[in-house]
């Protein structure tokens, strides 16, 4: 299959002068897509249509879905990709006619209101005070969600060959025991150093992986069961519930309508 690779500037926020409060962009990519690392002037905000694309800062993985979009502050250096037939939505906000909603990448729910209120700024002939008052809700609405769907990649000698492992292959059963006696040494100094490098244990890092790699495969329309067992899952309902624990979501959510 065709992978197309696309190189942008990395841009300082307010490098660029821009005038706009809010300006759309949005593309159906022919084949598998990457971004090199780039970073914008101005805010953005990440979110698909259909399918998932994936966003990188550092050693942080989100998943953008339909459901749930990522805000990028102006001048966060970020790469991504995104599998062909992916239609993907940005919204640029103008630094200096807006307000970052935060200093870091944050999840936000692409709500109904907000989705609404979003393709109602890409309408033809809106007229200015339309707009200005379409725009005042899109601030308005615009918050953090709590839920989100990261990955903390750990980078120590002690953890990559797990993580590389887990990542290659997220059905892979070892458990935390197995991959001590393996590294040769204790399960609690594996459980420390997940604690310190990623915020979450073992089990819970392994199960966000996972969620990661199901969202894929199924905004690429594969059945649950077919997942289920791809990602480690001996049956289609464990699968669920401990997806709907690590994403808030049932895995229907995501297949193709």
């Amino acid at each position: 299959m065709t992978r197309e690779t696309r190189s942008l500037p990395a841009l300082a926020p307010g490098a660029v002068d821009t005038a706009f409060v809010i300006e759309g962009y949005d593309e159906v990519v022919p084949h598998d897509t990457v971004w090199e690392d780039h970073s914008h002037p101005f805010h953005e905000l990440l979110w698909n249509e259909r399918g998932a694309t994936s966003a990188v800062v550092g050693a942080r993985i989100w998943t953008i879905t339909p459901a749930l979009g990522l805000w990028m502050p102006a001048g966060t250096l970020h790469s991504g990709s995104a599998p062909a037939g992916t239609w993907f939505r940005a919204s640029f906000f103008g630094f200096r006619t807006t307000s970052s909603i935060s200093d870091v990448p944050v999840a936000v729910e692409i709500t109904p209101l907000l989705r609404l209120l979003l393709e109602r700024l890409g309408e033809p002939g809106l007229s200015d005070r339309s707009r200005a008052a379409t725009e005042a809700l899109v601030l308005d609405v615009l918050t953090p969600s709590p839920r989100e769907l990261l990955v903390q990649v750990p980078t120590s000698p002690l953890l990559r060959p797990i993580a590389e492992a887990v990542r290659e292959n997220p059905a892979d059963q070892r458990s935390l025991a197995d991959w001590a006696a393996a590294l040769r040494v204790s399960a609690r100094t594996i459980t420390r150093a997940f604690s310190a490098e990623t915020g979450t244990s073992f089990v819970r890092w392994v199960a966000a992986v996972r969620a990661q790699h199901a969202i894929d495969l199924l905004t690429r329309g594969r059945d649950v069961e077919t997942v289920a067992e791809e990602v480690g899952y001996r049956s289609a309902s464990a699968f669920g519930v401990a997806f709907r624990r690590t994403t808030g979501l049932t895995p229907g959510t995501f297949r193709p309508v």
